[in-house]
């Protein structure tokens, strides 16, 4: 977790070279060709089958990490990550259904409220942030469920390199449109290839190894402190601060992940993306 937001902290200071389109492309293309250099996956034994199921989890990845740097373009760190993670609350609420999740998604909710500030002289949360923040949320819950089909269906990580591919050729036109050129920058290289290390490569390889030794239910809980730890690398790396209400507001986010996925099904038991 601390691998993917200070991916996503130091990618931010991108968006005045590139653009939030130019540093998604970046980052994601990057991260194809470092996944595909560590795991050298046969893609050509692929069949059409597998490419199909293959297509959605892309799909969703790369929309995914689209609409959540477009939303870092006009929110801080921990509120978009707070906001993204209504995809996987909604998810596991319709896998599992049970009456107390209700209980855990308006939880949830109260947090969505309160992250918005209110009363004379507060800033207003900005609609539009908060609405990429929930799409990419939306495209979340989608990958969890794309890629869990995905990972049954082929071993290893031959499925993640190929989808990987499949997100970095999604975000490649509204990269070359936003950036252009600057995508080819040595100093936008560099720090690209620090971010896509940071995001991809190494928080996946760690989450193989925790899945491993922990149960998908434990793991599940400890993702669910994800939005404090995007709180912190905004406050650290960005200078991003939030009020004491929005704090609040992550902490009944947070609550609400770790009880859903306590009482219920997790939907944080796939690898992540990127956030």
């Amino acid at each position: 977790m601390l691998s993917i937001q200070g991916g996503a902290a130091f990618a931010k200071t991108l968006f005045p070279q590139l653009g939030a389109m130019g540093t998604t492309t970046l980052r994601v293309t990057l991260a194809a060709l470092i996944l595909g250099l560590i795991f050298r996956p046969r893609l050509s034994a692929l069949r059409r089958a597998d490419w199909l199921a293959i297509l959605p989890y892309g799909l969703s990845l790369g929309l995914m990490n689209l609409a959540f740097y477009l939303s870092l373009t006009r929110l801080p760190l921990g509120l978009a990550v707070t906001l993204e993670f209504v995809g996987p609350l909604l998810l596991s609420l319709f896998l599992s259904r049970r009456p107390l999740d209700f209980a855990w998604v308006g939880l949830a909710a109260v947090g969505i409220v309160m992250i918005a500030p209110h009363g004379a002289g507060s800033a207003a949360l900005d609609p539009i942030g908060a609405a990429l923040a929930l799409l990419a949320g939306a495209f979340w819950a989608l990958y969890i469920v794309a890629g869990g089909a995905v990972g049954r269906r082929l071993p290893g990580a031959t499925g993640v390199v190929a989808g990987m591919g499949i997100a970095a050729l999604v975000s490649l036109p509204f990269g070359l449109v936003q950036a252009g050129a600057g995508l080819l920058h040595p100093s936008a290289l560099l720090i690209g290839f620090g971010v896509a290390i940071l995001s991809s490569a190494l928080p996946y390889t760690l989450e193989m190894y925790a899945l491993r030794a922990l149960p998908a239910r434990v793991f599940g809980v400890m993702m669910s402190i994800e939005p404090a730890f995007a709180a912190l690398s905004g406050l650290l790396f960005l200078n991003e601060r939030l009020t004491l209400v929005q704090w609040l507001a992550v902490a009944c986010v947070i609550a609400a992940s770790a009880g859903i996925s306590l009482t219920g099904v997790s939907a944080h038991s796939e690898p992540e993306p990127i956030g």
